[in-house]
């Protein structure tokens, strides 16, 4: 099969011929359709974060056909289904046996210590696989399995104010401005200084407010959430939001956050990190987006120029989300 394939952190990243997976015990067969683009991926690919497994397919936003499942599986060939990053947890440590799966220290995530989704077929653990929902086509559901869900979660931990501030306006703050609009709250994006396009999409999309990470927006915030891996915008943030309000980390890696006035944590402000994902979050957004009804904006770019979708992200140059198609 066609994958695309990273041999080290930041090292040879190409597409090359491997066999096709065999699927272990309690494992099923995917046939890939297509896979989304992540932050994460290039911080996998750059070596920003390098706990994975090597050589490595990347890609954990994936959508794709049920090819070969165990007897009993509660998954059926044929069946269309979507794999996350989160792909496996040992069940049975105490984060586990607390609903807190995804902080598992055994857990093994989709595109890192597994294999991923840039490929024309994956193994997958069948617990850690969804069932996708109707009316939307590949390309646009496949947004929902890393940006829509880890951000779901991000959406969740900053509670429940009104006023909410989304620091990078890209795949997942683009999914939850539809999310937030539909709950009855405010957005206001913060975008690069001077990044009138991104101002302009986030608006369209509901934000009450769109400026740069240097303005000030016209009322204190409940909340902010921090999407791009900026560490710098953690005490800037924290600026903008009332007493008793909380700053929410959403990525997976992040530059070093410079020190900053004890004055502005004080009033009982907090900050936080959202790690992961668990199966219950993915229940719960893809039984919402449909209601909402969320739509993704979507690049689509095929398998050979997955480079190409990596190197656009990095650049700032997609609005939405990048999704790559496989078969």
């Amino acid at each position: 099969m066609r994958a695309m394939q990273l041999d080290a952190p930041g090292g040879r990243f190409a597409l090359v011929e491997l066999p096709r997976p065999e699927p272990g015990p309690g494992e099923i067969l995917v046939r890939v359709s297509a896979c989304g683009v992540c932050r994460t991926d290039l911080h996998v690919v750059d070596g920003d974060i390098s706990d994975g497994r090597y050589p490595v397919v990347p890609g954990h936003q994936i959508v794709g056909t049920v090819e070969a499942a165990p007897a009993g599986s509660p998954m059926a060939v044929g069946q269309r289904v979507g794999i996350p990053w989160l792909g496996y947890t040992c069940g049975s440590c105490a984060f586990c046996a607390s609903g807190r799966e995804n902080l598992c220290d055994r857990a093994e995530f989709t595109g890192y210590q597994r294999s991923g989704g840039y490929a024309e077929y994956v193994a997958a653990d069948e617990r850690f696989c969804f069932p996708l929902p109707e009316g939307y086509p590949d390309i646009q559901v496949a947004p929902l399995l890393c940006a829509g869900l880890i951000g779901y979660r991000a959406l969740t931990m900053a509670g429940d104010g009104e006023r909410l501030g989304f620091y990078g306006f890209g795949n997942a703050a683009h999914i939850l401005t539809q999310i937030a609009g539909w709950q009855g709250r405010r957005v206001y994006a913060f975008t690069k200084d001077g990044d009138s396009e991104s101002q302009a999409f986030a608006s369209g999309l509901g934000a009450c407010w769109a400026g740069g990470v240097s303005e000030d927006p016209p009322d204190i915030l409940d909340a902010a959430i921090i999407f791009a891996p900026v560490g710098a915008l953690v005490p800037a943030a924290l600026k903008q939001i009332r007493k008793g309000g909380i700053v929410v980390c959403a990525g997976i890696h992040m530059s070093d956050i410079p020190s900053f006035p004890y004055a502005d944590l004080w009033g009982e402000r907090t900050i936080c990190s959202v790690a992961n994902l668990t199966r219950e979050d993915g229940m719960q957004l893809l039984a919402l987006a449909p209601r909402v009804p969320v739509r993704t904006e979507v690049t689509a770019y095929p398998l050979e120029r997955t480079v190409d979708a990596l190197n656009d992200l990095r650049a700032g140059r997609i609005q939405g989300a990048a999704v790559v198609t496989v078969s």
